[in-house]
């Protein structure tokens, strides 16, 4: 005898909107479909799909159901205890890629962890020249992969882990989105890291924080003796804070700073961090020395609606002398939905602008 479906709601029992919590909670794989527009400047339009997955137990189902039923926030402050992502798109230039991501946390989120792997072909344009008058246009086709296990300090937000990366991939110049050409020049190398990490994480909600701080701190190493054709190191430094300035406003600032230290001058440009800002290009203000920094203010017009504004500011140098002789600005809009009140889970659109591009983005969470 066949066992009898359960039906599934996608309105929510408080509001009466559309919502996916139910859906997520019930069905047997907690399966959220994520719809990408890409219309990123540095690879052009495409298009793409990613699929969340939220693995629950059964009394952990209950209990998000009972707040669910109860509160307005859904039971969001709870953590999943793990989320799987999976997905792939294309586009216009020749660029494709998948990949797969899996988070995890045991014992009363004491142990943290993060891992990915993604192949793909990507096609970007890469700038030289102290005011990036220059471009050349490259492809890389290649698999990379990370991951990252953390441990809480006794009763603290604070973490402490280890981190892994490793890449192998074939570079090349003046593709056409046909595969990596003979053109006189092309690359394959590997690069392998092991690293620690150091991370604060008091944020409320997993996926759309309203107040809380958020500050992470990256070393890796990467050399021949653990399987890199490249000797060099990398330090990343992030920083986020949520400020609840009313029941309807939330003020976020942000900043992120990269250092890439090498002996090497012949390093692949690929491998040099870049000023990632919304409505910068990726890639394209690249440096041994980046930074970012960003503002945004969210407007709650009432539980499932916001509208957003925010700006920032991207830096990038060879040098630490000329760190502030390049800053570009970028400002824009947008707004979320949420989209599974159980979780938190909200989605929607930015428009970026900068001095010489525009792009808009298909985002879950804060978009910081």
């Amino acid at each position: 005898m066949s066992t009898p479906s359960i039906a599934v709601s996608f309105t929510d029992p408080i509001d009466g909107r559309f919502d996916m919590g139910e859906y997520l909670a019930e069905n047997a794989y907690g399966f959220l479909p994520i719809p990408i527009l890409i219309t990123e400047p540095a690879l052009g339009y495409g298009a793409g799909m990613v699929g969340m997955f939220l693995h629950e137990s059964e009394e952990q189902t209950e209990k998000r159901r009972q707040l669910a039923l109860t509160s307005i926030d859904g039971g969001a402050q709870l953590i999943p205890p793990a989320v799987t992502v999976l997905g792939g798109g294309a586009t216009q230039n020749g660029t494709w890629f998948g990949f797969f991501g899996h988070r995890h946390v045991w014992k009363e989120d004491s142990i943290r962890y993060l891992g990915g792997i993604g192949y793909g072909n990507v096609v970007l344009d890469l700038y030289f020249g102290s005011d990036n008058q220059f471009s050349v246009e490259t492809e890389t086709v290649g698999l990379g992969g990370m991951q990252k296990l953390q441990f809480r300090l006794a009763d603290s937000d604070l973490f402490l882990g280890v981190q892994q990366f490793f890449s192998n991939a074939e570079f090349g110049l003046g593709s056409n989105g046909t595969g990596i050409p003979d053109l006189g020049f092309t690359k394959e190398f590997t690069t392998s890291a092991l690293g620690f990490n150091v991370e604060y994480d008091n944020k409320d909600n997993f996926f759309f924080p309203r107040q809380g701080y958020y500050t992470n701190l990256e070393y890796l190493w990467f050399d021949e003796s653990i399987g890199s054709d490249y000797d060099f190191e990398t330090l990343l430094a992030q920083g986020q804070a949520y400020f609840p300035l009313s029941k309807s406003f939330t003020f976020i600032a942000a900043a992120e700073y990269n250092v890439l230290s090498s002996d090497s001058r012949l390093l692949p440009r690929t491998l040099k961090p870049y000023a990632d800002l919304r409505g910068l290009p990726s890639f394209k203000y690249q440096g041994n020395y980046t930074g970012t920094a960003e503002a945004q203010v969210m407007w709650h017009i009432d539980p499932r609606w916001t509208a957003l504004l925010f700006g920032g500011v991207g830096v990038y140098s060879d040098s630490a002398s000329d760190f502030w002789n390049n800053p570009t600005p970028a400002i824009g809009t947008g707004f979320r939905y949420l989209m599974a009140r159980r979780y938190g889970i909200q989605a929607g659109v930015d428009i970026a602008v900068s001095e010489d591009d525009s792009a808009f983005y298909i985002t879950v969470g804060t978009g910081i």
